[in-house]
């Protein structure tokens, strides 16, 4: 498994900050455009954003066949996890969608367990129900436990594409795929399919599109072209476990930016939320660091 650096975890930590900063201009576009409307114009924005880096960074495209194919399976992935994440809008409320949506930091490890046979330390299957239980006190009301509803099933169908999309790009780095390249395709192919489907099953209205312009440039910019970005670099230097809990960080930073801009007090539970879940990233490295050095001790050679 791959070692976790600083360089790594401040990436992926500026990536939940930008995430949880963005989650209030996701909301706000719905008010005015469709799922797959918003989801399209937001990631080709990203595309457009990510475009001259590629070219200028990587000094134009890879067309190989392992970053070609990388890019498409990422891409398609991708498009499931936000396009459900983005109609769990209709039905449920931003708290609820964002806890949720935050089970991948639990799908992740269960999924290396079940399909790559990879051992989970037990201090990190306790940092991961630690960092559960904080975002339940930072994003529910327990008035809302009562029923379940369609976006409930949507944004925790998002989470198990999400848990994919992580182990996918942890997979593809581990194979030298260049990370600002396989960001690129996965916008673009993310986006393709988005555009696709709001032009069947949608009707965009120019004048709305307007109307949601300023949450668009803000969530594909900053959280396509940006933030999802950091991330692909970011595991280059993280494990998926701990990424996957850095990146939950995300509810946290959404509750503090907006306690900070919209001058929204935060509650005594929710405070005690984020404390948990910095607990919860804490006991995850400490965890990391434990079973690098079993891993690394050399075995006694019998006398």
């Amino acid at each position: 498994m791959r070692k976790t650096k600083l360089s790594g975890i401040i990436c992926l930590l500026i990536t939940a900050v930008i995430w949880g900063s963005s989650f209030v201009a996701q909301s706000i576009g719905m008010q005015s455009i469709d799922a797959f409307t918003f989801t399209g114009i937001r990631t080709f924005l990203g595309v457009f954003f990510l475009l001259p880096f590629t070219l200028i960074i990587n000094k134009g495209f890879d067309f190989r066949k392992k970053t070609l194919r990388a890019g498409l399976i990422l891409g398609i992935v991708f498009s499931f996890a936000q396009n459900f994440q983005q109609f769990a809008f209709y039905y449920s409320t931003s708290g609820k969608i964002a806890f949720i949506t935050a089970f991948y930091m639990f799908f992740v490890p269960l999924f290396s367990v079940i399909f790559l046979k990879k051992k989970i330390a037990v201090l990190t299957w306790l940092s991961i129900l630690l960092g559960l239980i904080g975002l339940f006190f930072l994003c529910i009301n327990p008035s809302e436990l009562t029923s379940i509803n369609l976006g409930d099933i949507l944004a925790l169908i998002c989470a198990v594409f999400y848990a994919v999309q992580i182990m996918l790009v942890d997979r593809f780095l581990d194979d030298g795929v260049n990370g600002i390249q396989l960001s690129f395709m996965q916008f673009a192919v993310a986006g393709t399919i988005s555009v696709i489907a709001m032009f069947i099953f949608e009707h965009p209205d120019l004048g709305n599109i307007k109307t949601a312009a300023p949450s668009l440039l803000y969530s594909g910019i900053m959280s396509c072209g940006i933030a999802y970005t950091l991330q692909i670099v970011g595991q280059k230097n993280a494990s998926p476990v701990v990424a996957s809990l850095l990146m939950c960080l995300e509810s946290v930073f959404a509750v503090i930016t907006a306690s900070i801009i919209l001058h929204e007090n935060m509650k005594p539970v929710e405070m005690a939320g984020c404390l948990i879940m910095f607990a919860a990233i804490i006991l995850s490295q400490v965890s990391e660091t434990f079973s690098a050095k079993l891993q690394n001790r050399e075995p006694v050679k019998p006398s």
